[in-house]
């Protein structure tokens, strides 16, 4: 099979950039995206989409580069190789109704990664730019992928060496220069400088939050978008395009901030198709799921309900253990229930819960005293028991008025109208003993009302309406 290779190559790598040309990749306006998604061409054509780094790690210890150095050269029959235990070894995990084509999936990459690194023919490539090369291609996790990359550029401390990812970069970026984004993607001396210019010395979290945040760092931006795309291919949206009129979308979707529901689909958006008063040059946001009207109400309403605000404060207000927040979202209802009905609706609610496991509390804000779920709900039903309590006992005062009014000497010698009246006082007792314990735990749950409506933001509309509700029912009594 090598020998052929001088009229294979050629003749497979016209062929994958011809599959490449047909798809008009070129015409996507903005240089990321375009070198992103040819990228992702390259690698689903090549069948890598579907190995990990675990699986090209794997491969690498199999074919002994795990004991070599990075700098070794070997020939191209042992990449080759190495090509061949990562296919093989594909197609013995997948069923056999998903069996790849192995020897066109080796000839294809091989010689993509012969154009990228061996232009000149020399038939030797070294170990490091194969884990690099391969390590960037493959699928999987993007952390993982970055993970392994420091491994190999960082020293045994930990601490990235600034030459070896200087021949990172130099390495990596061959692959947007041969799919044709060099002039956007290219290696100049000061790239390494400019991504950790801040940074004396660069550990493995700081090298990931490098390429991971956003914008991540600029000669690697295609990087973590290309593992966008792959995440978005299948994702449907039921929006109609504006420009193409498509009744629904896939991958990213796209709306104007100041066009009023103007909405694109990826391949109008990458190639600057715009219609009506919308210009390119409008700020367009990327979606990368869709959300019926609905739950985004919902959505609203749970982020708005949130105790602990989404934005980092000027002054932290929390403690180094992270802690849950409690979720006050159940507590009031979309519909226009009444009181009533709300405080009833928690009563079997809490009625249910009394049967199974007690519950944890869950703190708010890390405030020293535990308010849980549970108390909040028995202050919602708090002012039921109170109100029925109220009721019996003016129940069983008026039957104990009655008992007592004068009445004949037969009926005053009656002994079961004598077992009665005194099985009526005692439940007069304990109901009383009960509504004192009551108030007293109204009392309580008072002052924890207070603290809570000291911790949330009483001025925002939802907590308002939370804290009246509660507050109503409480004060009612």
């Amino acid at each position: 099979m090598i020998e052929d290779h001088s009229s294979g190559t050629m003749a497979d790598k016209r062929q994958l950039f011809a599959e490449m040309r047909a798809l008009e990749l070129d015409s996507i306006r903005l240089s990321t995206y375009r070198a992103a998604c040819k990228l992702r061409f390259v690698q689903k054509r090549c069948n890598l989409h579907l190995v990990d780094i675990w699986n090209v790690i794997e491969a690498f210890r199999e074919n002994g580069l795990n004991t070599m150095d990075l700098n070794t050269e070997f020939t191209v029959a042992r990449l080759e190789a190495i090509l061949s235990t990562i296919f093989h070894q594909l197609n013995k995990r997948m069923p056999t109704t998903h069996q790849i084509n192995v020897e066109q999936s080796i000839l294809l990459l091989l010689n993509f990664l012969l154009a990228a690194y061996d232009p000149d023919g020399q038939g030797k490539v070294s170990v490091f730019v194969v884990k690099m090369a391969l390590a960037t291609l493959c699928g999987g996790k993007i952390l993982d992928k970055l993970r392994y990359i420091f491994s190999q550029i960082a020293d045994p401390d930990g601490i990235m060496v600034y030459s070896q990812f200087d021949q990172f970069l130099k390495e990596v970026l061959k692959l947007p220069g041969v799919v044709f984004e060099g002039p956007s993607f290219g290696y100049t001396e000061h790239t390494a400088k400019i991504c950790f210019s801040q940074h004396k010395q660069v550990t493995l979290n700081i090298f990931l939050d490098a390429f991971m945040s956003d914008p991540p760092a600029q000669c690697l931006v295609w990087l973590p978008l290309m593992h966008r795309l792959a995440n978005v291919e299948n994702v449907f949206h039921p929006v109609e395009c504006s420009y193409c009129q498509s009744q629904s979308m896939m991958g990213f979707r796209y709306r104007c901030q100041q066009c009023h529901n103007y909405q694109l689909c990826q391949e109008c958006f990458w190639r600057g198709n715009a219609s009506g008063s919308h210009s390119n040059q409008h700020q367009m946001k990327e979606y990368t799921s869709w959300k019926s009207p609905a739950k985004k109400l919902s959505n609203a309403l749970s982020k708005s309900l949130s105790c602990a605000s989404s934005r980092e404060p000027l002054h932290p207000l929390f403690s180094d253990t992270p802690e849950k927040p409690l979720n006050l979202a159940h507590v009031v209802s979309n519909n226009q229930d009444d009181e009533h009905y709300l405080i009833a609706r928690y009563a079997s609610r809490l009625a249910a819960d009394e049967a199974s496991a007690v519950r944890q509390p869950i703190t708010v804000l890390g405030h020293s005293e535990k308010i849980t779920y549970l108390q909040l709900e028995q202050g919602l039903i708090l002012s039921v028991f109170y109100r029925e309590i109220l009721l019996e006992i003016q129940r069983l005062r008026q039957q104990h008025v009655e008992a007592s009014q004068p009445s004949t000497d037969k009926e005053q010698q009656n002994p079961t109208l004598l077992a009665e009246l005194k099985q009526l006082r005692q439940r007069k007792e304990e109901l009383e003993q009960r509504m004192s314990a009551l108030q007293e735990s109204r009392r309580e749950l008072m002052v924890q009302l207070e603290q809570l409506m000291l911790l949330l933001k009483v001025h925002d509309r939802f907590y308002r309406i939370l804290v009246l509700r509660v507050s109503l029912a409480l004060h009612s009594l």
